[in-house]
C-alpha cells in the first residue's frame, strides 16, 4: 500500500530533473525580485530595515500603504528627459541618464566583444582538434585570477605614471603623461576585457559544430574565402553570436565594480546610482524601484532572444 502511494504521489525521475531548475529560478530569482518588488511599494524609514511594511496591523484592522511616488519620480524624469534641452535634462534627471549611460556602455562592451571575439573563436574553432584545448586555455588561464586584481591590474596599466604611459614616453609617440585612467575609454577597456570570454566562448560552441563540407563544397565551387565567410559562416553562427551579445549585454548593464573603480564616479552608471541608494542613502525603496525598471528594460532582449532560439529549433527539426 505504502509503496503504491509513493509511486502516485512522489514526483517522478524525469518530473524531478526538470523540477530542480525551477525550483532554483523560484528561490534564486523569483524570491528575491518578489521582496524588491515589495520594498519598491514601501516608504522609506529611519529604522532597521529602512523602510515602513507594506502591511500594518493597528486597531485590529489591516492596513496596506502603497507608496508609488517613486515610479511617479521615474515617470516624471523620463517625460522632462523627453521634453527638455539636453543639459537641462541633464542635470535634473539623474536616474534616466545613469539608465542611458548603463544601456550605451553595455552596447559597445558587447559590440566590442563581438568584433574581438569573433576572430579568436573562429580561429580556435578552425584550428585542429589538438590545439583548440590549448587555445581555449589561453583565452581562460588570466580569468582564473581574481575578478578585483584584474581591474586594480588596469589602474596600473592605465594611469598617469603607468606602463602604457612610461611605454609610449619611451617610444617618444607622447611628450607628457595622458589622462586614460577616470574616463569612459578606460570603463569601455575594462567592460571589453572582462567580458570578452562570455562572448568567445558561446561564438566557439556555434562555429566547431559547423560541417567542413559546406566550406570544401563552396571552395569547389569557385568560392572565395571572403564569400564563403559572408555567405556560409556568417549566417550559420548568428546563433552564437545572439548568445555571445546577451550573455555580455545583460550583465554589463547592471555592472558596478568596473565603473567604479576605471570610471572613478566621473561617468554616473546605474549601478553607482543603486549603490548609493541602498547604501549611503538608505533609500531601499527608490534603490528597488530603480532595479525593478532596469529588469524590465532587459526583460525585451531576454524574451526576444528566447523566441529566436525557439524558432531556431523549430527549423532544425
Amino acid at each position: 500500500m505504502m509503496a503504491k502511494l509513493r509511486a502516485r504521489f512522489l514526483p517522478k525521475g524525469r518530473t524531478m530533473v526538470i523540477g530542480i531548475p525551477y525550483l532554483w529560478l523560484l528561490f534564486f530569482f523569483m524570491l528575491p525580485f518578489f521582496f524588491v518588488l515589495k520594498i519598491s511599494f514601501a516608504q522609506p524609514d529611519i529604522a532597521q530595515p529602512p523602510y515602513q511594511p507594506l502591511v500594518k496591523h493597528e486597531d485590529n484592522k489591516l492596513t496596506v500603504q502603497l507608496d508609488t511616488t517613486k515610479y511617479k519620480t521615474l515617470s516624471d524624469e523620463i517625460d522632462g528627459f523627453i521634453e527638455k534641452p539636453w543639459a537641462q535634462a541633464k542635470e535634473e534627471s539623474q536616474y534616466v541618464v545613469a539608465y542611458w549611460n548603463a544601456l550605451k556602455l553595455a552596447f559597445f562592451t558587447t559590440l566590442f566583444t563581438l568584433l574581438i571575439g569573433y576572430p579568436i573563436a573562429y580561429n580556435i574553432a578552425r584550428a585542429d582538434e589538438a590545439s583548440r584545448n590549448t587555445l581555449l586555455m589561453l583565452v581562460m588561464i588570466p580569468f582564473w585570477t581574481s575578478f578585483l586584481l584584474r581591474v586594480y591590474a588596469w589602474i596600473g596599466i592605465l594611469k598617469d605614471n603607468g606602463v602604457l604611459n612610461n611605454i609610449l614616453m619611451a617610444m617618444g609617440v607622447i611628450h607628457e603623461p595622458v589622462q586614460m585612467l577616470y574616463t569612459p575609454f578606460s570603463v569601455l577597456l575594462g567592460m571589453v576585457y572582462n567580458y570578452l570570454p562570455f562572448m568567445i566562448l558561446p561564438l566557439y560552441a556555434h562555429l566547431v559544430k559547423l560541417d567542413g563540407r559546406l566550406f570544401e563544397a563552396a571552395a569547389d565551387l569557385g568560392a572565395k574565402p571572403w564569400t564563403i565567410f559572408f555567405s556560409i559562416t556568417l549566417p550559420l553562427s548568428k546563433a552564437g553570436m545572439i548568445a555571445g551579445s546577451m550573455m555580455v549585454f545583460i550583465p554589463a548593464v547592471g555592472e558596478y565594480v568596473i565603473p567604479a573603480l576605471l570610471g572613478g564616479g566621473e561617468v554616473v552608471f546605474i549601478g553607482n546610482k543603486l549603490m548609493d541608494d541602498f547604501g549611503a542613502n538608505l533609500d531601499w525603496p527608490q534603490a528597488s524601484a530603480v532595479a525593478v525598471i532596469m529588469l524590465l528594460l532587459l526583460l525585451a532582449p531576454i524574451v526576444w532572444f528566447h523566441r529566436f532560439e525557439m524558432k531556431q529549433r523549430e527549423a532544425e527539426q
